[in-house]
């Protein structure tokens, strides 16, 4: 769906969209139009038989007409049920469908858009993308179905009766209803600037009680207690003489608007009862109550199409909004690319650039120049230097993340840029500085992504990252519920639980980045410990805020300014005394 839904999408009208959208359901909106229109039929119908009981009364007809208005009346009010099912079966059903579809292809093009599109673009933006706008799509077809339908099927309805008992109405309800429509309109739209002002001040009083609570702690220390409640105070006071304003304003205006309304239906039963009176044309008594009633119908029905403006405004806008990402043209392209099915280790840099921007644009420092580096099968290479240093764009660059903007990095003597990176990264595990766990069972957690892995090789995976010590403790073992983003866990339980899942898959190449920063110096040796064994004949590239946890390393490659300043092993680059040194000391 994802790729017609960016070729219909691309350059269109949201309308044009949305029609794409629900191009799989259009016989079932068919039926739901037909559907409303039988179920909807008593509410512009009514008017009309009441006129036929008042005629039937006031002439004296026969008593069996009375009996038949009010056996269609009764058999459509019974007809509603079904029809209203069906009617809700068949659009909303369209509709949720429709939301699925949209959610399903946001989520789909998210995970072919790089990871330069996801470090530009949060996370929280994504997701409100994901939910709040396709819901706003939801809400605004549902609306302009119901409220649409609704207000559509009364005029045509109430227009065509009139053309047929009365036709010499036609005129005037064509220009008295949206003319009243249009005046009550006037009022809400003056309301609703109100209610506006009214909204951006509750938004202060959020973003005040916000800050107050956030500076509790500051705000004890000092003795400002105070102060932080008359800085609240003056914002409810300020919220308050908007609320009282506004409540005026919309007793005053809904009061007017009742009126108006009110007398103007006044005034067209008036007119109609003296053209009935005089028989300017010939209408009969129930005539008058059927154009009174009908105007009073219309006239809601015309306020309610122009009140539909800004909720279609909304969704349309909602509809942009998800075209967005859509549209983004940031995408990991791997189609056509050659499948990795093995790998032995070796990674080259030849000359490697890469800037961060468009595509490297002018006036963007390379985050990597002049990068030459080859990590042989089995090797471990660290990666030192200040921060912004480049090591991290390294590893994305080894990862697939990153494409390098000139040079080439080779994967076994073959250009990175010729294959395809999803069937690569089966052989490749990263360990990042902060553990990455998912609301789920620990077993869930580590075998992600694996299916039918044996017990005992998830325990030996957890074993050789020293994390059984803890597991067995726990009540649950490893079906415990380790909690939203590993919320249960300490962080260096976090970390082994990262390592044993970059064991289990048993890796060539593997990714080290700050895996044991930020931890007490217990976890730190555990993990030491751990890392010890997960490197044992594979590829790692590591980065180590702890200088001292790369000793080790068969290389250390020391950068700055993205760049390489020196490589070679602890020993050697002591004896240089060059930055590696420097940093040693630091």
């Amino acid at each position: 769906m994802v790729g017609a839904l960016d070729h219909r999408y691309r350059g269109e009208h949201p309308i044009r969209t949305l029609a794409y959208l629900f191009r799989e359901d259009r016989l079932k909106l068919l039926v739901a139009v037909f559907a409303f229109l039988v179920k909807h039929s008593p509410t512009w119908l009514l008017p009309l038989i009441t006129a036929n009981v008042v005629d039937i009364v006031v002439g004296h007809r026969p008593i069996t007409e009375l009996w038949i208005n009010t056996a269609v009346l009764l058999v459509l009010l019974l007809l509603n049920y079904p029809f209203h099912l069906l009617y809700v079966r068949c659009l909303h059903g369209a509709i949720r469908r429709m939301g699925m579809g949209l959610r399903s292809a946001l989520c789909r093009r998210m995970q072919q858009l790089s990871i330069g599109y996801h470090s530009r673009v949060s996370a929280a933006v994504l997701q409100t993308k994901v939910i709040r706008d396709v819901e706003s799509v939801e809400q605004t077809t549902q609306q302009a179905g119901d409220m649409g339908l609704s207000a559509l099927t009364m005029l045509a309805g109430g227009l065509v009766v009139i053309a047929l008992r009365v036709p010499a109405a036609i005129p005037v309800f064509l220009v008295v209803v949206p003319a009243a429509a249009f005046l009550v309109m006037r009022m809400r739209t003056r309301l609703r600037e109100d209610n506006e002002s009214f909204r951006r001040e509750v938004e202060k009083l959020s973003t005040r009680v916000s800050e107050m609570t956030t500076l509790i702690p500051i705000t004890r220390a000092h003795g400002l207690e105070q102060d932080a409640l008359h800085r609240v105070d003056g914002t409810l006071t300020r919220v308050l003489r908007k609320g009282l304003r506004l409540d005026l304003l919309n007793g005053s205006f809904g009061a007017l608007a009742w009126i108006l309304l009110n007398a103007l239906g006044v005034a067209f039963l008036a007119g109609s009862a003296l053209v009935a009176y005089y028989q300017v044309i010939p209408i009969t008594a129930g005539d008058v109550v059927m154009l009174t009633s009908f105007f009073a119908t219309l006239t809601s029905a015309v306020t309610s199409l122009l009140s539909l403006t800004p909720v279609i405004s909304r969704g349309l806008a909602s509809v942009r909004s998800i075209g967005e990402v859509l549209q983004a043209p940031d995408l990991e392209h791997n189609g056509g690319k050659d499948e990795v099915v093995s790998v032995r280790g070796e990674v080259e840099f030849r000359d490697v650039e890469f800037a961060y921007g468009e595509h490297g644009a002018d006036g963007d420092a390379p985050a990597v120049t002049g990068f030459s580096l080859t990590a042989v099968p089995g090797e471990t290479i660290a990666l030192v230097g200040p921060s912004g240093a480049g090591k991290s764009t390294v590893l994305n660059l080894v990862i697939g993340f990153l494409r390098p903007t000139s040079g080439r990095i080779l994967l076994d003597g073959r250009d990175m840029e010729t294959l395809d990176m999803r069937t690569y990264r089966r052989f490749l595990s990263v360990v990042p500085q902060e553990s990455i766990l998912f609301e789920g069972t620990i077993r869930e957690n580590v075998t992600y992504g694996m299916a039918d892995v044996p017990e005992d090789r998830v325990r030996q995976a957890l074993r050789d990252a020293n994390a059984l010590e803890f597991i067995d403790r726990l009540p649950d073992g490893l079906d415990t519920v380790v909690g939203e983003r590993g919320a249960r866990l300490s962080g260096g339980q976090k970390q082994r639980l990262a390592i044993a899942r970059a064991l289990i898959r048993d890796p060539r190449v593997l990714i080290l980045d700050e895996a044991t920063s930020a931890l007490d110096n217990r976890s730190e040796a555990l993990i030491q410990e751990a890392l010890a064994r997960l490197v044992a004949g594979r590829t790692v590239l590591v980065v180590a805020h702890r200088l001292s946890t790369i000793r080790g390393a068969d290389r250390i490659v020391v950068m700055r300014d993205g760049g390489i300043e020196e490589v070679g092993t602890h020993e050697e680059l002591m004896r240089m005394r060059g930055v590696y040194a420097g940093l040693q000391s630091a």
